[in-house]
């Protein structure tokens, strides 16, 4: 019989000195990990530093590179380590996978993609009581696709919940969450009721669970640190603090004189989705110099707003929106070309594009990929943001090259390309490191220093810019409640 102080030493996952050549590119370098029995870790690196792969390795999604001294071994089936992380959530986008939130969470039972196994009574009930623990059961019988990201993040979280998994691995799940959400699922890892262990990543050490034992830095595919949250704290307070610094905002294009007419005026709208009432009666004038912030819960409409002001979505009948320079019956393309439009959804439509700088080319068409062959003035003017965001060197590279940071401010430089009026924001920091955070919102404020409007949908107040002065506070039943404020702190 093994005794139970024996069976916690036994490594329920361990990596020696294992590399990984992913995409041609060298993304772990000798990594050695161990997770053992009733250790909960927060691995912690910037963009592109490994994490999600070193991930993906613990779970056995990518093995090894072969190099002689790797050694991958595991207590677990692959069955018991569960996965949940941004490419899970964009892989119902990329396939279509529309099935309801029940579904989403009862394949959790079976570590399917799709439905194909049929649930027990019991397994039912189980798959019930998960959906009632995060939340989700007023959205049961709703169709994935048509949830905010926040939501679907958060079906994801529960579908891992669902399963019989004794590891979570958990990858930047609080990323799209709101307040409410986050605290559910702090608690669900803080009081597990199946006595998890865990490998948990995020950018914002104060969205960590408070019982973390374990914390590991990674840099450049190298774990640099690891040891007990103590250790850690050593570790940290001999570091120099990092400052970000915000880069010069290079010259922008001469615009055309300021206007007194507002850029939109938006009367009497209503706004559904999925048939489902979002925003009621929503009068609001964007006037020519004004920067606001778009605050809401999960599913409260922030996006499908943004997605309004974009043209994609309409007000239903009885509510108009006028766009300036813009008179009815001009195509939606000319207005498009004017505004620049930045979404964490939007990566799983780049997904296909061949390099990253065909996706900042396409922000010049508001196009998924190109129909023509780029000219000299597309190059030049990509050339001009891939510099600015510091991402030159991965232009030649594929969306499956690049860390899903990385992916994020090519998606920036995608929406600078037209050097836009308006730059429409849906959650613009999901997904980056603090440093990369710091520096981007200091380009946010720059820009807008300069004249380009900004409209950005945040959950969290510390992404919203100091030039911000208006708030759009969405409430229960889609009330709309405008406020002037200042967050110049």
């Amino acid at each position: 019989m093994v005794s139970e102080k024996h069976s916690k030493s036994v490594p329920l996952i361990e990596l020696v000195d294992c590399s990984l050549i992913f995409e041609a590119h060298q993304a772990l370098d000798e990594v050695s990990f161990t997770l053992r029995k009733g250790e909960r870790w927060a691995l912690i690196g910037a963009n592109g530093s490994g994490k999600t792969l070193l991930l993906k390795m613990l779970r056995g999604e990518v093995w090894p590179t072969p190099t002689g001294r790797q050694r991958r071994t595991a207590s677990l089936a692959k069955e018991q380590i569960a996965y949940v992380g941004p490419e899970r959530q964009d892989k119902y986008v990329r396939y279509d996978w529309n099935l309801t939130v029940t579904q989403v969470v009862t394949t959790g039972l079976f570590d399917e993609d799709i439905p194909l196994t049929q649930p027990t009574h019991a397994q039912k009930e189980r798959v019930a009581r998960v959906l009632k623990r995060f939340g989700l059961w007023g959205l049961r019988q709703r169709r994935i696709l048509t949830l905010s990201y926040g939501q679907r993040r958060l079906a994801l979280v529960a579908r891992l919940f669902a399963g019989n998994a004794a590891v979570l691995l958990l990858d930047e799940v609080f990323n799209g969450l709101d307040v409410r959400a986050k605290e559910k699922l702090k608690k669900a890892l803080e009081q597990p009721r199946g006595g998890h262990d865990w490998v948990i990543t995020s950018h914002r050490p104060k969205e960590l669970p408070k019982n973390v034992t374990h914390v590991a830095h990674i840099e450049h595919g190298r774990i640099v640190s690891a040891g007990p949250v103590g250790y850690e704290r050593k570790v940290a307070h001999g570091r120099k603090e990092q400052k970000a610094k915000h880069r010069v905002l290079v010259a922008a294009k001469p615009r055309r004189k300021p206007s007194s007419t507002p850029l939109f005026v938006i009367r009497n709208a209503d706004i559904y989705r999925d048939y489902r009432p979002v925003i009621r009666d929503l009068n609001w004038t964007l006037a020519r110099g004004e920067n606001w912030a778009i605050l809401g819960a999960n599913g409260s409409g922030k996006s499908s707003l943004l997605n309004m002001i974009y043209g994609d979505l309409h007000p239903a009948l009885g509510g108009t929106i006028e766009r300036e320079g813009v008179p009815r019956g001009t195509h939606i393309e000319t207005w498009k070309h004017r505004l620049g439009w930045v979404s964490p959804e939007l990566q799983a439509d780049h997904y296909l594009a061949t390099s990253i700088e065909e996706i900042v080319i396409s922000g010049r068409y508001s196009s998924v990929g190109l129909n023509d062959a780029p000219t000299t003035a597309d190059r030049k003017a990509a050339d001009r943001w891939l510099k600015f965001f510091n991402i030159e060197h991965l232009r030649a590279r594929g969306p499956r090259q690049v860390s899903y940071g990385q992916m994020r401010m090519a998606l920036f430089a995608r929406a600078m390309m037209n050097d836009p009026e308006l730059l429409l924001l849906d959650e613009p920091c999901t997904g980056l490191d603090g440093d990369v955070r710091a520096t981007l919102l200091g380009f946010i404020e720059q820009l807008a220093e300069k004249g380009t409007q900004i409209v950005m949908a945040v959950h969290d107040p510390e992404d919203i810019v100091p030039a911000v002065k208006h708030v759009l506070r969405i409430g229960r039943g889609g009330k709309v409640e405008l406020v002037d404020v200042d967050f110049s702190w």
